[in-house]
């Protein structure tokens, strides 16, 4: 059986955050001197650190949280695809892949070279993508890349499409050395019930 490949960010104090969001912090804040057995660590971080989930209400006062949302899409078989895209994800981009019937589709664009340094500009789904996707099947969606809008958006356009057509935001993941192909995926938010979003480890493992 295939070994599961970590697909997720590495969290440590010197990674980068979404510009004005809260840092990446841990620190043993009850060690072994003062509590007599054991090291205690305490993180400080955003709910979009690093690959995450994003839940509705992220987006949308009245959208689910993270609670709410099925655990179910975030475990089960995958589909990797190598998008080399520069400026947009437009629904051309995909002609030539068979994606019909994928559940969960994980798209590898190359963009964010350097993870040390967040991005200026990033592409971002244009209109339409969620309508098609949600045709072939696809209920979650998810990019090596801190978001499916551009980076100075306000609007969150895609954010809003996609979830009108139910698929769901996977974000941040690390596919440089995935080849394309069909995988089994393990991306699980935590129980947050008022989570607008929530860090995930995930995994892949090839299909057989």
């Amino acid at each position: 059986m295939s070994k599961w490949i970590d697909i997720s960010q590495r969290l440590d104090n010197n990674m980068v955050v979404w510009p004005g969001d809260t840092p990446f912090s841990y620190k043993v804040s009850w060690g072994m001197e003062e509590s007599g057995s054991v090291n205690v660590g305490e993180i400080r971080m955003s709910a979009h650190t690093g690959t995450h989930i994003d839940a509705p209400f992220h987006f949308d006062n009245d959208g689910k949280r993270v609670i709410d949302l099925d655990i179910n899409l975030y475990i089960g078989p995958a589909t990797v695809i190598h998008l080399p895209i520069s400026r947009s994800i437009r629904v051309e981009d995909f002609q030539g892949y068979n994606i019909e019937g994928t559940t969960r589709l994980l798209i590898y664009t190359g963009v964010w070279k350097d993870r040390s340094v967040f991005p200026d500009s990033i592409p971002h789904i244009d209109p339409g993508v969620a309508a098609y996707l949600a045709e072939q099947g696809v209920q979650l969606i998810g990019l090596d890349l801190p978001s499916v809008d551009p980076i100075e958006s306000k609007e969150l356009t895609a954010h809003h499409e996609l979830t009108s057509h139910g698929l769901h935001i996977l974000e941040g993941l690390v596919l440089d050395n995935i080849a394309p192909g069909a995988y089994e995926l393990a991306a699980l938010p935590l129980p947050l019930v008022e989570g607008d979003g929530s860090p995930v480890r995930a995994v892949l493992r090839k299909k057989e």
